[in-house]
């Protein structure tokens, strides 16, 4: 059966559950079919509390791409109150490892943020308890799977407690880099969140990449355009990935596929991915990726060309800042830079949202699962602790990469 042919009524009768309401919620509908809830999602997605990367014009591509290729088995889950009105929804698919079969939120690594869609009021309305209540119903209505695993949860999300975050674990591995935008005040925010050293390093690579030539900021909106820059990101990252002598993960025509698709966005409405371009006489030199949702522009991927001259004034960065710039004069009000450890982040962003992650067994299964990605995260995070240990775990981590046959999850 396809992840995307399937309606909730070719669904086991269990994947529909019926509630009292005295919970909080009265239905869990399960469904593999995407299209079959775009009006719910939507809905939800305009007033309720969701991160880009669970928009529906960003999972959707995902699902078209990267999930058909990889023949991924996709699960909605949406949560309704006595009137069939939405109160959550959790984009999931299901992954089969060592003999256990869990589920995840959409995206993987691709995705900085895991979370579920909630109504503002019910997600407040959830506390530790009730979660895990909500879960094991939902394993129920799914069926047949030994326990979920969210990792890269933030903790809050518009100030609210994200739910499946409650019953973390522990913290993930890595952060995530944010700047708070001052709307029509972009060189206030820059002020605020970067040191008088900083900027005036930024001031200096600014003059010297400006001696190469005329320079340009593109964003990458019709076919054409969006077609070159994604040409010169993948380049640029195949190209950085062979320097440390690391597999790519960009490599997957999948990839370049839902990118492309996510860029080009739905008839009538802006896309939730972004591709920008630091064009200098008309060639790119650095690239940047990012999602959008409400007022939050947030970072996907970034490269630059290591072969140009111009590589040498940080391109990555200008762009970066530029970039900035122009969200603030949009009128967003905040700026992440995604997951994962970098000088730049730390340099540009003065805040950082607290990520964490959750292993819920239903099953004996699944609970020498959880175990074991527990043990094997917290190490993670001990090796990224330790500039030492990770160096050594990178080289090690390229290594098994390279042999055929091999692909280690982390």
């Amino acid at each position: 059966m396809s992840a995307l042919a399937a309606s909730a009524s070719e669904l086991p009768a269990d994947a529909v559950s019926q509630r009292t309401g005295i919970r909080g919620w009265d239905r869990i509908c399960v469904s593999s079919e995407v299209g079959e809830i775009e009006a719910d999602w939507r809905l939800l997605e305009a007033t309720g509390l969701t991160t880009p990367y669970q928009a529906y014009d960003w999972i959707r591509p995902f699902i078209e791409t990267v999930g058909r290729a990889s023949a991924m088995s996709f699960r909605f889950v949406r949560i309704c109150d006595g009137e069939g009105k939405a109160l959550a929804l959790l984009p999931l698919v299901i992954t089969r490892r060592h003999g256990t079969r869990f589920a995840e939120f959409i995206g993987g690594k691709h995705a900085n943020y895991h979370m579920g869609i909630y109504r503002p009021d019910f997600a407040e309305a959830l506390d530790a308890d009730m979660t895990r209540l909500l879960l094991s119903e939902i394993g129920a209505a799914i069926g047949g799977i030994d326990a979920f695993v969210f990792v890269n949860q933030p903790t809050h999300w518009q100030g609210i407690h994200n739910p499946t975050a409650r019953l973390a674990a522990g913290a993930s591995p890595s952060l995530a880099y944010k700047l708070a935008l001052q709307p029509n005040d972009c060189d206030g925010t820059l002020r605020r969140s970067m040191s008088k050293h900083a900027r005036k390093k930024l001031t200096t690579k600014r003059n010297r990449f400006a001696e190469f030539g005329p320079s340009e900021l593109v964003q990458a909106q019709d076919e054409p355009t969006i077609a070159r820059v994604l040409d010169a990101f993948l380049a640029q990252k195949a190209a950085r990935f062979a320097q440390l002598r690391l597999p790519d993960p960009f490599a997957d025509p999948a990839i370049r596929a839902f990118l492309r698709q996510a860029a080009l966005g739905s008839p009538g409405r802006p896309p939730v991915v972004e591709l920008y371009s630091l064009d200098l006489d008309g060639l790119s030199v650095a690239t940047y990726v990012g999602a959008v949702q409400g007022s939050r522009f947030s970072g996907m991927a970034t490269s630059f060309d290591l072969d140009t001259a111009a590589a040498r004034t940080s391109p990555g960065e200008l762009l970066l800042v530029e970039l900035i710039k122009r969200k603030c004069r949009d009128g967003l009000t905040m700026f992440d830079l995604g997951v994962g450890e970098a000088r730049y982040k730390t340099t540009i962003c003065d805040d950082r949202d607290d990520l964490v992650d959750t292993f819920l067994p239903l099953t004996g299964k699944g609970r020498a699962y959880a175990g074991f990605s527990r043990f094997k995260r917290a190490l993670k995070r001990r090796i990224k602790a330790s500039p030492l240990a990770l160096k050594a775990s990178l080289r090690v981590l390229g290594w098994l990469k390279r042999r055929p046959g091999n692909a280690p999850e982390d």
